[in-house]
Order: C-alpha cells, then structure tokens, then sequence
C-alpha cells in the first residue's frame, strides 16, 4: 500500500502493521492512534505508538518500517508524504499497574492492526485522567465508551484498584453527558410552518 499526504491514520496503521507482520515483529497498537480509532476520529493523533513484544533487532525494526516507507530519524520513523510518524515506546505492555494486557486483531477497510481492545483503549485514556487529571482523557475515554462495547464492570474494577474509584463515577457521567448530546444532535428537525 502506498501511503500519502492523504492517508488516513488507520490506513498508515495498516500499512505499519503489515510491514511488521511481514517481518515477524509482534507489537501492538497503543496510546492516542488507538483512541483516535475507537473514537471514530473525534480524537486526533500525529503519531502512532507500537510496543513491541519479545524481542527484536533495529535492523529489522528499519526493514520492516521500510516496507511502507518509513526511515528512523531519532527516535522516531517519518514518512516522507504521510502526515503521521511511528514511534515505539518501550514495554513492557501495559496500563497503569495492569500488565496482563490481551490485544486484539482488528480488521479495517485497509487491513488488520493487532492493538488494543476498546476496553483497554479507554483504561488508556483513563489512566491519564486518574494519575495525572487530564481531562482530555478523560472525555476521551467517554468517547470511546460511548462508540464501543466496553467492559464497564472491569474498567470499575480496575479503577478501585488504581485507587480511583470516585474518578471513575467521573467518567460515567461524563459518557452520560456525551450520549445525551449525541442524542439531541440526531433527533431530525422539525420542518418549519411556511
């Protein structure tokens, strides 16, 4: 696939995915390009974080990200056309104080991204809120909540086991406050009397 100023985030997704696939490096999709999907682009991200599991080398990271022409500059992977850069933080997976992280494979117009489950996106999100009171995260997480399936019972779970159990009644009526408006902005107008 070729990639261009036009390609979308979860297209370079795919195409990152693929490359590394092909090589036989397994990462995952984490972080602000995750949310962006789960969140059907009412969040917007730059850069696309991929953790690598198991071990690999920096040449074959090269070859592989060169499949869909990246190049390392620093600490990162830039494409010449493509608006998005690729970065690989280090792991292990995890969110929070949770490592036992289950990805899922995701199938996309554009191809398959092994990445975070829409449950695990928005403990993402939320772990942001509740270490560091981000309260972009925090509707974010309502964002994708509110578009996905999510596991609520395990996100209240793992909130009072991070210690937030009051920020996550936060969330929920923020996810509340979200479907109520995204309600009124889909109810059809009334036409008017001539």
């Amino acid at each position: 696939m070729t990639l261009s100023e036009r390609s979308s985030l979860g297209m370079v997704a795919a195409a990152v995915a693929a490359g590394l696939r092909g090589h036989g490096i397994q990462a995952v999709l984490t972080g602000g390009a995750c949310a962006s999907l789960y969140s059907d682009g009412a969040y917007h991200s730059r850069d696309l974080d991929f953790v690598v599991i198991g071990g690999t080398t920096q040449a074959l990271m090269d070859a592989a990200m060169a499949v869909s022409g990246f190049a390392r500059r620093g600490d990162r992977y830039v494409h010449p056309r493509a608006r998005f850069y690729v970065e690989f933080p280090r792991g292990p997976l995890a969110i929070g104080g949770e490592h036992r992280i289950r990805p899922v494979m995701r199938a996309t117009a554009h191809g398959r991204i092994r990445m975070l489950s829409a449950t695990d996106s928005c403990r993402d999100r939320l772990a942001a809120f509740y270490h560091w009171g981000d309260r972009q995260s925090l509707t974010v997480a309502a964002w994708i909540a509110g578009r996905n399936r999510v596991g609520m019972a395990a996100l209240q779970r793992w909130s009072t086991a991070e210690g937030a159990g009051d920020r996550f009644r936060e969330f929920v009526a923020e996810k509340k406050r979200i479907q109520r408006r995204s309600a009124m902005t889909q109810r059809p107008r009334r036409a008017r009397k001539a």
